[in-house]
């Protein structure tokens, strides 16, 4: 199956505007390649749209991607969302133009959801900033907190005809494959296409005989499982990824041994991608997409479940990676191998994808 392209074929990505994490890079690349690589009419648009005289990111710009600030109701042309509900919303705006989720994760729409509400767990939320701001720590997991929301709300994707009606769904990972499978959405109507790590990043060279007993973890999730192994190990440094631009978050990587990687994967996350390239030992859970060894193609030996009696087999693995790193580094060639390959591999899944047709 393909989605088909005709000649007269526009097609239009929806971003935040001024926005600059993993996903709305990643919709910048498949306006670029689409344009650059299969020659199709491909184009931005960036919510908020008329108030904004230049909504793209200054990290973003090297795209050179054109965006416009009205979208072509018509049924030859087709409009990508994310996932989000700020994105999936836009799509009710229209009633001709063909439709597509790109499910850049799954967790994030049901995060996204509950976030929408300003008074959803406003407490909480506000609680953590100022804690973290003062001890950088954390007091509540939102993650779970939205959980326990949702299980309690009984809230089922279904339940949103948006999602029921659109044309094409678009896939980030094989976790979010099987989630969709699961819920009902029509095989036809799914199309697998990952990501890749920004090219310029995979060209930066580490000498990993300056690496040090360090580990490196994103305090943004998983936290509370991870502080319970930080408590246990006082003598090993950990470094959290905050408040840091790229640079910063790369010369992190490239000194510590161990990246550390706990709580949900809502999609094929980008961070374990840079640490191993730069040549980390990537420690994971095992929750979403870390499931999943087509999404994180590391040894199993490095997944563990977050449960405290795993701890300790946790610390022995992070001293191992310490006290044997050249043998443990190895462990990631196929990890590191797979991430390499994901540029050629995106272009070559675009073509399968959008296939064109005479009008």
């Amino acid at each position: 199956m393909s989605i088909k392209v005709f000649r007269n074929t526009k097609i239009y990505v929806v971003a935040p505007a001024n926005t600059f994490t993993g996903g709305p890079e990643l919709l910048h690349q498949i306006v670029y390649h689409l344009r650059n690589d299969l020659n199709i009419d491909a184009f931005m648009y960036y919510y908020p749209s008329n108030n904004i005289i230049d909504p793209i990111h200054p990290a973003l710009k090297d795209y050179e991607n054109p965006f416009v600030r009205k979208v072509e109701d018509k049924k030859e042309n087709l409009i990508i969302v994310p996932e989000i509900i700020n994105g999936i919303k836009f799509l009710k705006y229209f009633n001709n133009i063909k439709k597509a989720i790109w499910w850049l994760s799954v967790d994030n729409f049901y995060l996204s959801f509950i976030f929408h509400s300003k008074k959803n767990l406003f407490l909480p939320r506000a609680i953590n900033k100022l804690t973290f701001l003062i001890f950088r720590k954390k007091i509540f997991d939102i993650t779970s907190l939205v959980y326990k929301k949702l299980e309690k709300n009984q809230l089922d994707l279904n339940e949103f005809k948006t999602i029921r009606d659109t044309d094409y769904h678009l896939v980030q990972s094989y976790y979010a494959m099987k989630y969709l499978e699961e819920k009902g959405i029509e095989k036809n109507k799914l199309f697998y296409l990952s990501d890749y790590l920004n090219e310029k990043f995979l060209t930066v060279q580490t000498d990993l005989s300056h690496k040090q007993n360090i580990v490196v973890y994103n305090p943004s999730k998983g936290y509370n499982f991870t502080k319970k192994i930080i408590k246990r190990t006082k003598d090993i440094e950990f470094i959290p990824i905050i408040n840091m631009t790229r640079q910063q978050v790369i010369e992190a990587l490239q000194k510590a041994k161990v990246y550390i990687d706990f709580g949900n994967h809502p999609g094929k996350d980008r961070i374990p991608k840079e640490a191993a390239i730069l040549g980390c030992c990537v420690i994971t859970g095992k929750r979403g997409s870390a499931a999943f060894y087509e999404d994180v193609p590391i040894p199993e030996e490095y997944k563990f479940d977050e449960r405290d009696e795993n701890i300790p087999e946790i610390i022995n693995k992070i001293r191992d990676c310490f006290e044997n790193f050249d043998e443990r580094y190895k462990d990631f060639d196929h990890y590191r191998e797979v991430i390499k390959n994901e540029p050629q591999k995106f272009v070559e899944d675009l073509k399968k994808i959008f296939v064109k047709a005479e009008n």
